[in-house]
């Protein structure tokens, strides 16, 4: 079995229960420019992307550019809504501190968020003093996921080897972005339904967070 010198997180999907919520600000919005998704649809297209990086196909669907004061719009909105919903993922705390006992704190958080969100996140969910100081958003580097910059970056501030990495995570953008970086990536299907996420380059999947501290052996 391999073992590993740090544990980099993804956040939304993985340490917490945000991707329905954002996704339905978001499909609200849309609507409201004229572009109609269901949940499934908009989930589909934007799941593990920031949505300035979709700009353009938005406004394909719009007809209306994505200007900064529409941008700031949708991050008060979906920011209300965390501040008032959300939840961690079932199981995370136990998971994510009997790794960061076993690996003497060498975790990160290595999100495709900006970090206002992120940080918002893991403080109303109390996972944010794990990860203090080891918090790196997308929206901070050259490119965001699935780009592996992102990962790069955890990896380097944790002076470890990116391929000494155990990467936890969710969607099909994070784990290339993952593999990318040259880290072995964990990725968590709890619908069970794990194939395209074993297509983009997972060792495997898991579906539940009871299950992590048994997957991934730290040196």
């Amino acid at each position: 079995m391999l073992t590993f010198d740090a544990v980099l997180f993804d956040c939304d999907g993985v340490l917490v229960d945000s991707e329905p919520i954002t996704n339905g600000v978001l499909r609200d919005m849309l609507e409201e420019e004229g572009w109609k998704l269901t949940a499934e649809q908009c989930f589909e297209i934007f799941v593990g992307k920031a949505v300035k990086d979709e700009s353009a196909r938005i406004q394909h669907h719009t007809g209306k550019p994505v200007t900064e004061a529409w941008l700031t719009g949708f991050r008060e909105r979906r920011n209300l809504q965390l501040e008032s919903r959300l939840t961690a993922i079932p199981d995370i705390h136990g998971a994510v501190e009997t790794l960061h006992r076993a690996s003497q704190g060498r975790i990160a958080c290595a999100s495709g968020a900006d970090r206002f969100k992120v940080e918002l996140q893991l403080r109303k969910v109390g996972l944010h003093h794990f990860f203090e100081g080891r918090i790196f958003s997308g929206h901070e580097m050259p490119r965001s996921k699935p780009a592996p910059d992102v990962y790069l970056a955890a990896a380097a501030a944790l002076q470890v080897d990116p391929r000494r990495c155990a990467v936890v995570e969710d969607t099909v953008t994070g784990v290339t972005a993952g593999v990318a970086a040259g880290a072995t990536v964990f990725a968590y299907a709890p619908s069970g339904s794990g194939e395209a996420l074993l297509a983009a380059g997972a060792s495997q999947t898991f579906t539940r967070m009871t299950q992590l501290g048994d997957l991934i052996r730290l040196a």
